[in-house]
Parts: structure tokens; C-alpha cells; sequence
């Protein structure tokens, strides 16, 4: 985990080791599996892969976007390794994984965004995992929005995620190339296509948000039909990332948790070390 500068006490967090975190470790390092925790420096990485977890990042480590809040590589990304989903299948199996996360950097570059290739990806780890459920976590599929929700119609059931990550007035600055509306329309078409999927999103704390702005947020996913939510703080990834303007206390994330359940969410999870995929796999945060 990068932070570059002096942490308060409850952002501390010990490095992973165990038996589990080795093994979770090894059979990452010899599928060559992307993730998500070690592309973006996340602080759970310790934790999620002593519980013997991992998000998995398909399509390669290089994004088409060059967000401010991310440490993941830009640039001209290589095209869809067809082996990938038979590697996270795998992966799956060898791990006896349960409640998958997938997830991906953004490809403008490819017609459908990468859906098909998220399909073929849920689709490998059914047939090798019996049970196993999944959350996808996509981009914004710029473009081609339609064409991508028709690719991923035969992967169900999954939740679906697509994070809108900040407050629209600081997309300029955070979400270079993300749009707010067009994150907001992707969800509501999604639960307008499949009524019975829970849709979630998230968003950071700590990039200069007000509450007033984080509220009209919460209530902006909720009126497109959003059922779940997480609010983490963020923390700067690298030395070309953003600065963190603000350390928002765990009593200030309880108070979040409340609030978006009045709002309406049916699933919250609230903490400074919340992101998208941190125990995804609770089926309810009551």
C-alpha cells in the first residue's frame, strides 16, 4: 500500500502472511492472474488474500483512461488474451473460490468494451467451479452501452457493479474521461434490463467532497434503481495520483452507513478500508 504521507491510527494496516496468503500468492503468481490488488496497491490486499480472496483484473493491466484517484498502467493495451478464461477458472478451482469478483481496466479501444470478454470469463469459472456466484465490476462501456449489457446477457446471474467513484464536480479532476450521467444511465439500464439483479456502486472519500454532494450522489444511484453501495476512504496509490485533501474518521463512515440506508440501499458497507469488492460476499450488512 502507497501512501505518501503520515496515516491517522485507524489506517494502519499489517502486511499479509500465513499460509493461506502464501498459497492464494503462489497460485496467482503461476496462473500470471491480474488483480486488482496488486495493480491499484489496495490496502486490503494482506487481509482479502489471508482469507483466500482475490479480485481478479481481466484484459490486461493497461487502461485506455488515465484517472488521477488510480495507479493502474495507462496506455495502448494488448488485445483480449484468449486464455484468460480458462487461467481464472483455474485460479477458481485451485482456490475454491465461492463469490468471485471480476473486474477490468477500461477498453475504448475494443467494440463492446470488453463484455464478451467478461462473459467468457464467468462462464469458464461456472463450468469449473460448481456454486460458484460472481460480482462484476465494469466500466463505463462508453459507447456502447446496449451492445455491451446484450454481450453479457448470457453470463447470469451476477450482481453488477460500475462505481461512480467521486461527485460530478470533481470528475475534471479525478475521473479523466468518466462521465457522472453516463455512469448513472449504465446502472439504470441494467436494472431496467434485469429487474431481479442487484446493481452497486461506490464512491471515495477524501478528494475535497462536501456531505451535501456525496448525498445528492446517494440519492442520484438510488432514483436509477441501485440496491448496494460502498463508501471507503481513499488513499493516494502512487506518486502521480492524487493528494488525499481529507482523512474521514470511522465514526464519520458509521454515520454514512446509516444515512445511505435511509436513503434506501438494501446493502451498505461503510469504512475507511471499504472498497468496491471488500467483502463483497456478505449477503447483508445488517
Amino acid at each position: 500500500m502507497s501512501t505518501f504521507g503520515k496515516l491517522p491510527p485507524w489506517l494502519k494496516r499489517p502486511a499479509g502472511s500465513g499460509n493461506t496468503f502464501n498459497h492464494t500468492r503462489e497460485i496467482l503468481n503461476e496462473l500470471g492472474q491480474q488483480t486488482i490488488c496488486t495493480n491499484a496497491n489496495c490496502p486490503n490486499l494482506g487481509q482479502c488474500w489471508s482469507r483466500g480472496t482475490a479480485t481478479v483484473l481481466i484484459l490486461g493491466n493497461i487502461c485506455t483512461r488515465n484517472c488521477k484517484f488510480c495507479s493502474v498502467g495507462k496506455g495502448k493495451p494488448l488485445p483480449p488474451d484468449p486464455d484468460e478464461p480458462n487461467r481464472v477458472a483455474q485460479m477458481a478451482k485451485r482456490m475454491n473460490i465461492k463469490y468471485l469478483v471480476i473486474t477490468s481496466v477500461d477498453r475504448d479501444d475494443l467494440p463492446d468494451g470488453g463484455a464478451s470478454h467478461f462473459a467468457a470469463v464467468v462462464n469458464a469459472a461456472r463450468e469449473a467451479v460448481a456454486g460458484i456466484r460472481f460480482e462484476l465490476l465494469v466500466p463505463d462501456f462508453k459507447g456502447c452501452q446496449d451492445a455491451a449489457l446484450d454481450k453479457l446477457e448470457c453470463a447470469l446471474p451476477f450482481v453488477f457493479g460500475h462505481n461512480v467513484e467521486t461527485v460530478p464536480s470533481l470528475y475534471p479532476k479525478a475521473r479523466t474521461g468518466g462521465n457522472y450521467q453516463l455512469s448513472l444511465e449504465l446502472l439504470r439500464k441494467a436494472k431496467n434490463r434485469w429487474p431481479d439483479v442487484p446493481t452497486k456502486s461506490s464512491l471515495m472519500l477524501g478528494l475535497g467532497e462536501t456531505d451535501e454532494l456525496v448525498i445528492e450522489v446517494l440519492n442520484d444511484l438510488r432514483n436509477v434503481g441501485c440496491d448496494r453501495v460502498t463508501l471507503g476512504q481513499y488513499l493516494r496509490p502512487s506518486k502521480d495520483s492524487l493528494e488525499v485533501l481529507e482523512y474521514v474518521k470511522p465514526e464519520k463512515f458509521d454515520w454514512w452507513a446509516e444515512k445511505a440506508k435511509e436513503i434506501g440501499f438494501n446493502w451498505v458497507m461503510s469504512s475507511p478500508f471499504t472498497r468496491s469488492s471488500y467483502f463483497a460476499e456478505v449477503e447483508s450488512t445488517d
